[in-house]
């Protein structure tokens, strides 16, 4: 979901970053050593072994504590040379971590009660795409298998297989999991995510028929079963654990944007019948940012679900928006241009405050506060010019800000004004639609609205260029109807029924 995600401007570590992110990689590998010790004791009771027994073998513990050390040094250097910006924010460590320890969890009560090979051991590399990046993804796979290959070695859970078979889970998990991301890299659809979820099996498939493998004693029939379900079963542990990461590390994934855009959603069921103007706008706006994004390689899911909230703070005042007056009625017309001012650009503040208050993701909210920059209001500028023979600061007339951080952000702005320039003009011709465009552009560059967005020149064409042919589409020339009478024509008589 969060291929984009990656900035070219590496944010600052402070000393409260690195104070957080060592105390989640202590705490975590004390975790991970606890979550031994139950597996152990787990262990130990199905065997009726005592707790003396269990813990027989003290070398082995200490072995496995700097393994485990190990591991979490390998994944920090990772991070640091490879994703920064991913290891500064500690609960992108604390997910990371939540996700291998129940992943770890999972399979070791599934395999040790259950069935060895019905173990969802690409549940870790699904989960990790979906909430992070198939980077990402793919390096936790080798990690989880890593940790999972451990503990069947020193927690004794396969104790009926040989130790050249645990070698061949470890294999089964790699694979599985590198399976599983790129045959569900695209898919946004959970009954599509089940039925390509067969595929995860066929590592542990392979593995149950090659006949290198000793099974311990078991059925071959069921061990074949369970193989199969492997995959399924990783699939539904995905699908019943993401809501909750989504909700506890604010994370969003295309089956969050996927329910924020469906118009049964709170605010969009408010926009439709509170600000149907504002609603009908957003959605043009979407479907020109979705068209953008996908051009320049951002997440035009994403694009779209902004486009969908830009204007929600228009909630507050609806009926102070152009789109949504009714009858010609303006209530601007009795107020003073300061207070008209006021009432426009605080609806950027607004749909912040509403994006946050109804729980919707941070790049949302970020951007009902970004799509207008720091944009000039030159309407109610020139109105309060006229209206005073004194000087008139410009800066009381601007948008509060920040300019767009982001190029979904950038994109949207754009997308905003020209669909509102082009839908006041009285023709709308390419050429005329085309004019309209590039002014918008230009003047957003002049202002410097772009400068803290990242994005470049060639973008801004293939932008400009998306757009034009967009509200080239929505604003098309009709065809002129002749007015032709149709009074004491007989269309019965015209158009006489076919004979039963």
């Amino acid at each position: 979901m969060a291929e984009k995600d990656k900035s070219l401007k590496l944010q600052k570590w402070t000393k409260k970053d690195v104070v957080l992110v060592s105390v989640v990689y202590v705490i975590n590998a004390i975790v991970f050593m606890l979550l031994f010790i139950l597996v152990s004791l787990l262990n130990g009771v199905v065997e009726g072994k005592t707790v003396s027994e269990a813990f027989s073998n003290v070398s082995a513990i200490v072995d496995l504590g700097i393994i485990i050390s190990l591991i979490l040094a390998i994944t920090a250097l990772y991070f640091m040379f490879e994703d920064r910006d991913f290891l500064r924010k500690s609960s992108n460590s604390q997910m990371l971590f939540l996700i291998w320890e129940l992943g770890a969890l999972i399979c070791f009560l599934s395999g040790k009660f259950i069935n060895p090979y019905v173990r969802p051991l690409a549940v870790v590399a699904i989960l990790t795409m979906f909430l992070s990046n198939s980077g990402t993804a793919i390096f936790s796979n080798f990690i989880f298998s890593t940790i999972m290959f451990v503990f069947d070695a020193f927690s004794d859970t396969l104790a009926s297989f040989s130790s050249f078979s645990i070698v061949f889970f470890f294999a089964v998990g790699l694979f599985s999991g590198i399976i599983a991301i790129y045959s569900m890299k695209e898919l946004y659809s959970r009954l599509k995510i089940l039925l390509v979820s067969f595929l995860i099996s066929l590592p542990s498939l392979i593995c149950i028929i090659l006949p290198m493998v000793d099974f311990g004693g078991g059925n071959f029939g069921l061990n074949l079963l369970s193989g199969a379900l492997s995959g399924p079963f990783a699939a539904a542990a995905f699908i019943i654990l993401l809501p909750a990461f989504e909700g506890l590390f604010k994370k969003i994934t295309c089956f969050k944007l996927s329910e924020l855009t469906d118009h049964k959603a709170k605010l969009i069921r408010k926009l439709i019948t509170q600000a149907p103007g504002t609603f009908n706008h957003s959605i043009i706006v979407s479907n020109i940012a979705e068209a953008c994004a996908t051009a320049i390689g951002e997440d035009a899911l994403l694009a779209r679900t902004c486009a969908y909230y830009h204007d929600v703070g228009k909630l507050r005042r609806p009926e102070f928006f152009k789109e949504n007056q009714a009858d010609g009625i303006n209530p601007h017309n009795d107020l003073t241009p300061e207070l008209s001012a006021n009432i426009i650009k605080s609806h950027t503040q607004d749909g912040y405050a509403f994006a946050l208050k109804n729980r919707l993701p941070q790049a949302i909210a970020d951007v009902c506060l970004q799509h207008h920059g720091t944009l000039p209001m030159l309407f109610f500028y020139d109105k309060a010019k006229k209206f005073t023979d004194g000087e008139v600061s410009l800066a009381n007339y601007c948008y509060s800000g920040p300019k767009p951080q982001t190029k979904i952000a950038a994109i949207i702005m754009v997308a905003d004004g020209a669909e509102a320039a082009v839908r006041s003009l009285k023709t709308r011709t390419r050429d005329t639609v085309t004019v309209a465009v590039k002014k918008i552009v230009s003047e957003r560059m002049q202002l410097g609205q772009f400068d803290e967005c990242e994005l470049t020149i060639k973008e801004i064409n293939i932008i400009i260029h998306t757009v034009i042919n967009s509200l080239s589409g929505v604003y098309h020339d009709r065809i002129k109807y002749p007015k032709v009478s149709l009074e004491g024509v007989d269309i019965e008589m015209e158009h006489p029924r076919d004979e039963q």
